[in-house]
């Protein structure tokens, strides 16, 4: 007999006919003689309720399903008698894939502290919460495949070892083959990388952009989607050393566009998990966090409000507010600067423009009042920046100047430059981070509770 899933049996469920299903035991419950065993097969987060009457099975076999354990059930779907679902399967046949040792399994029936599942981050996808957040991240990485699909981007593979850093910002895991015992040194006693692999310093990627944007020079639209990788030693709830992000290049886009795009693509995104995603959203507002469906649908149903970075300075230097981070134009808005603006000021989901030259990346349009570059954030409420881009410069004189300006290493960058030289075009993109999104549509605090198995300083277990 062919195994069906949980989740198809509980949307679809054909009564009165034999069914197989596996999966692991969350609960068992009963007397001597019947026993009410709740399975759950991780395509739903709802378990089914399997009944089994004891006479009719081993006593060793009985005793063996625990929490935990993997078991294979067949047996009769039906109406169920109790309470809490309204299907429930009488078993005929069970076998045992997998015993768990109750004494020493860590999920028991009770509240786990998020810093605990951390530590057994091999076993917490088990759990209600992590199953549900696993199950959304899957829907939001298929659903940004699809919205650029269906738009006619393309999907371009950008490097994971790169002789460049994006933002020019350092802190950059190194690649090298070198025994570190013994690294070969050149004459003025510095590692020698001319010996190296690829005969000179290479890196994990910080961003695909630069190598996207080539890519956008040629096919018009294309996306990225992979890991990128930060050695920065920060152990914050919103910091992790390695990430996704999704980044689109377009060709012939200038800000204006780029935020039309922003905007749409992210409303697409919580709307595919609103509609697709009901009954993992409905759990997590129910138990993590009270107010994330109402937050979802505050970014679907508003307009975003589009305003200049002068414009919030002068707005948050008015509040009246005493801040923990100075405001005061050429200084960096910060989370509590930017939550003001979506959840209390403007009540809306908010873009910033045209930030001062100076705090941006070397890569920005430079605007026409020499101080100001085409750049853009999209705040979110509970969350601040969510997704940061810019037109980019295409003039090779400024993109030049620029570089010089910031020293950046010129002779690394002449293959980017070198697009500026040849065919040129206005262009413009930006990055979403994969794991902020995710804190944004499951409702979760810390950064480390939305990927599988985070890496952190310190941390790199599993």
């Amino acid at each position: 007999m062919k195994r069906t899933k949980i989740r198809e049996l509980l949307k679809q469920p054909a009564l009165d006919t034999e069914v197989l299903v596996k999966g692991w035991v969350r609960t068992r419950r009963g007397n001597r003689n019947i026993s009410f065993i709740a399975l759950n097969d991780g395509s739903t987060i709802k378990n089914i309720q399997v009944v089994a009457e004891t006479s009719n099975f081993d006593e060793n076999l009985m005793k063996d399903i625990t929490t935990g354990s993997c078991i294979a059930v067949k047996g009769k779907l039906v109406r169920s008698q109790g309470q809490g679902q309204s299907v429930e399967i009488t078993a005929s046949h069970i076998e045992i894939y997998g015993k768990c040792d109750a004494e020493t399994y860590p999920l028991q029936k009770k509240g786990h502290s998020m810093e605990f599942l951390r530590e057994i981050a091999h076993l917490r996808p088990r759990t209600n919460t992590f199953g549900a957040v696993l199950r959304l991240r899957h829907a939001m990485a298929f659903a940004i495949h699809k919205y650029y699909n269906d738009k006619g981007f393309f999907y371009l593979h950008t490097p994971i070892i790169t002789g460049s850093d994006a933002e020019g910002a350092g802190e950059m895991f190194h690649v090298t083959t070198f025994d570190l015992a013994k690294v070969p040194l050149d004459k003025n006693g510095n590692p020698d990388y001319s010996l190296d692999f690829f005969g000179k310093p290479a890196n994990l990627t910080v961003s695909g952009q630069l190598e996207g944007e080539l890519g956008a020079l040629a096919l018009g639209e294309i996306y990225t989607f992979g890991p990128t990788f930060r050695a920065e030693n920060s152990n914050t709830p919103r910091h992790l050393a390695e990430f996704w992000m999704i980044e689109p290049e377009m060709a012939f886009y200038d800000i204006n566009d780029n935020m039309d795009l922003a905007e749409d693509f992210i409303k697409y995104l919580v709307s595919y998990a609103l509609e697709n995603c009901a009954d993992d959203l409905e759990f997590l507002n129910s138990m993590i966090d009270k107010g994330l469906i109402e937050r979802l649908r505050f970014v679907v149903d508003n307009e975003f409000v589009r305003i200049t970075y002068t414009e919030a300075v002068k707005i948050l230097s008015g509040s009246g507010r005493k801040w923990e981070f100075p405001v005061g134009w050429g200084r960096d808005i910060q989370a509590e600067h930017e939550r003001y603006l979506v959840e209390e000021h403007f009540r809306k989901p908010v873009i910033l423009t045209d930030y001062p030259k100076e705090i941006k990346a070397f890569y920005m349009k430079q605007n026409d009042d020499g101080k100001t570059v085409a750049a853009m954030d999209v705040l979110f409420p509970g969350i601040g920046e969510i997704i940061g881009g810019s037109q980019r410069e295409e003039n090779y004189d400024k993109l030049l100047a620029r570089i010089r300006e910031m020293n950046l290493p010129e002779k690394d960058l002449w293959w980017y430059l070198e697009t500026r030289k040849f065919g040129t075009a206005p262009h413009s993109g930006f990055g979403l981070g994969f794991a902020r999104l995710m804190l944004f549509i499951t409702g979760m605090s810390n950064i480390r509770d939305v990927v599988p198995f985070p890496r952190t300083p310190k941390n790199a277990e599993f």
